[in-house]
């Protein structure tokens, strides 16, 4: 077998191709659901400019609250960086298991989604969407920020006792989405406006947004963990994601 002999440009590219494999970092992030159309594309442009890798969870805020909440409960849930509306971290910030320091990627509002078919619900002011609550035969809605939101929301219409008996609750907002895409019938659900933007290419109608008057925008924030496993790559992914590139791709996901 002959062995070829590399030049001298050769052996330096690939000195450096195999310091950058060994520096290579592996990152977890811990997120809220409802950034996940823009986060995955900020995401991709981290790991493609860095070569580290970046591993998404997603969950609800209870669960986001849950698994940061105590130093045991982060430990076990390994993460890197939090994803998480204003509110969660300032539910775990007494726990100490996120930095101070925070990126703000943007805010997320509620809209209202029908299967195809379906009729689109009125609802362009208060009281349109309150005439379209009251006609409807389900709406659906999740458990996350947008359904405790909605909960609320329908206190304020004064519904909340005709609702009780047309209301089904799920889990997420995909959970939402796969409900109202099975669903029949004049349904409509409630769920963040990114998550029905990101499954509009599979039918999914955008009916609009909740009417200005009623609108209700969570601000989600990173952080990065107290004891992240990679402090150096940590800190590189938080600030690509204030980057001011970064957040006109939030912005055309709908995050403003």
């Amino acid at each position: 077998m002959r062995l070829r002999c590399l030049g001298p440009l050769k052996i330096a590219l690939i000195g450096c191709c195999l310091m950058q494999a060994a520096s290579a970092a592996e990152l977890r992030v811990l997120s809220a659901g409802a950034v996940e159309p823009g986060l995955r594309a900020a995401v991709e442009r981290y790991e493609r400019a860095s070569g580290d890798t970046v591993q998404l969870t997603f969950a609800t805020a209870p669960v986001l609250r849950e698994r940061a909440g105590s130093r045991e409960a982060a430990t076990a849930a390994g993460f890197d960086l939090l994803v998480a509306p204003v509110a969660v971290f300032d539910a775990i910030a007494a726990a100490g298991t996120v930095r101070s320091d925070r990126a703000t990627l943007g805010s997320v509002g509620v809209g209202i989604a029908v299967r195809p078919g379906a009729p689109k619900p009125d609802i362009a002011s208060p009281d349109a969407l309150k005439a379209a609550l009251g006609a409807a035969d389900t709406v659906v809605y999740n458990r996350a920020s947008t359904g405790q939101y909605v909960t609320q929301l329908f206190a304020r219409l004064g519904v909340a006792d005709a609702m009780n008996s047309k209301t089904l609750q799920v889990a997420d907002g995909a959970a939402v989405v796969q409900r109202l895409m099975q669903g029949r019938g004049n349904e409509f659900g409630f769920a963040p406006i990114t998550e029905i933007l990101l499954h509009k290419d599979r039918g999914l109608v955008y009916a609009g947004p909740l009417p200005a008057e009623l609108q209700n925008r969570t601000v989600y924030q990173a952080g990065v963990a107290a004891q992240p496993h990679d402090e150096a790559a940590a800190l590189r992914l938080i600030k690509h994601l204030g980057s001011a590139d970064v957040q006109a791709a939030l912005r055309a996901a709908g995050i403003d």
